[in-house]
């Protein structure tokens, strides 16, 4: 398999909204003209002034955002409430309750603490197409429109226990009572929330990771950085534990033997789960080219159509949306169930992930069968170099056609930092590593 197909670049948008260090490249003046910006050209089309959400996660510079993100909306006429910390998720699930026509959301998420980023979701929900984001960036090229009247800054009470009475109202009837589970909430967005709602299910929880004070977000903590929760596991009598990323719309599992159990996994499991008690629409999954080659087996085995889109859960989402599916995700803990809310939610995912085990222990799973694989992210210069790296494009060629029937080899950049990612999958650890290792050499070499 060659590199992935990129899509067209923008300035200042990634796969996940803006995003940087903030200060210096997300400035408080950046973050104003682009929630004025946005806020306008919801205007234009609504024609009337607009309501826009604002959230953020625990990192220090998140209070200076929401107030500029605040003043942008209010500078254009619209009306900002600001609803605190919460969940990348809670987002789409206000405006779905609330009638939002914008909402924002402050967060870098698995970021360090020192970067924050700005992304936006629209009145159905769903975060804002690409195109959306190009017309925004191309009206920071031009004067504001100045309304008649500004508009107002309001604080928007009970965002957090709405979010919560949504999770509970889904998964009513999930009884927790008497189960042990350890939480990791990374110090970041989930910190509140996710120890609550578990208590309310009636769980025995242990929590770690859950006291931010604005620069430990993601500090040895959370799904990127998952050694405190692996040696809690094997340490501790916990039966599962979940870990979150700072703005807490991915999960990652941790069974009772410290073994991290991926999104691959826990998509599968989810999807049977949902098949066989028909709430999974159109009997399909979306997933990423990143997705284990063993998730497709798995999921032919059960009847289960499998639909591939680009990496990023945007992309994910476009394709359940096309096809009015409702489940899919990422290998990186990133799990949709648009039967719940049209984005990630690491909370949710997780009590999907227990509904759909039952009884079950993790440690006993048997959704899908991994083939190892290896993925290595490499720093380079300019990670839009790989598009013309053409000796690098051969390597993968020649080393796809060697493995085909048995493995797969993929190369892709980054959506939001300077890396290109190379990742191998084959029948042995040795082999992955081996291929791998060559096309990290090579990448490293031309690129680096």
């Amino acid at each position: 398999m060659s590199a992935a197909p990129t899509r067209a670049a923008r300035k200042l948008f990634g796969t996940d909204g803006v995003r940087g260090v903030a200060g210096e490249f997300l400035t408080a003046e950046l973050a104003l003209a682009l929630a004025r910006a946005a806020t306008a050209r919801v205007q234009q089309l609504e024609g009337r002034a607009a309501r826009v959400l604002i959230i953020r996660d625990t990192r220090e510079s998140g209070e200076m955002l929401e107030a500029a993100v605040a003043a942008g909306v209010a500078a254009a006429g619209g009306e900002a409430l600001i609803g605190g910390i919460l969940p990348t998720p809670g987002a789409p699930l206000l405006i779905q309750r609330h009638g939002f026509d914008l909402a924002a959301v402050l967060s870098a998420s698995h970021n360090p603490y020192q970067d924050n980023g700005i992304k936006f979701f629209g009145g159905d929900g769903y975060k804002l197409s690409d195109a959306t984001e190009a017309e925004i960036e191309a009206a920071l090229e031009q004067p504001p429109v100045v309304p008649e009247h500004p508009g107002r800054v309001r604080q928007f009470h009970g965002a957090l226990e709405d979010y919560l009475r949504a999770l509970h109202e889904r998964f009513s009837g999930l009884d927790l009572t008497g189960r042990r589970i350890l939480l990791d909430c990374a110090n970041g967005a989930t910190f509140r929330a996710a120890p609550e709602i578990f208590r309310r299910l009636g769980a025995d929880i242990g929590i770690i990771a859950h006291e931010p004070d604005g620069r430990n977000i993601n500090r040895d903590s959370g799904s990127t950085h998952l050694g405190r929760l692996q040696a809690a596991m094997q340490t501790g009598d916990d039966e599962i534990g979940f870990a979150f990323d700072g703005d807490g719309d991915r999960m990652l599992a941790v069974d009772r033997n410290g073994v991290v159990v991926d999104g691959d996994e826990l998509i599968a499991l989810a999807a049977i789960h949902l098949r066989d008690h028909g709430r999974l629409p159109g009997n399909g999954v979306a997933v990423t080219v990143m997705t284990n080659y063993g998730f497709h087996t798995a999921m032919e085995e059960h009847g289960i159509e499998v639909a591939i889109t680009s990496v990023g859960d945007r992309y994910v989402l476009e394709a359940l949306r096309e096809r009015e599916w409702a489940l899919g995700g990422e290998q990186s803990g990133h799990i949709i169930d648009r039967n719940f809310v049209p984005s990630g939610d690491g909370i949710a995912s997780a009590l999907l992930t227990l509904e759909a085990l039952g009884t079950t222990n993790l440690a006993d799973r048997s959704g899908m069968e991994k083939l190892p694989q290896t993925l290595v992210n490499v720093r380079v210069r300019d990670r839009d170099a790989l598009r013309e790296a053409s000796e690098v494009h051969a390597a993968v060629e020649a080393e796809s056609a060697a493995l085909e029937g048995r493995g797969r080899v993929l190369l892709r950049p980054s959506g939001t930092e300077p890396l290109v990612r190379v990742m191998v999958e084959a029948p042995s650890v040795e082999e992955a590593e081996a291929v791998c290792g060559r096309l990290v050499a090579l990448v490293q070499a031309q690129l680096g």
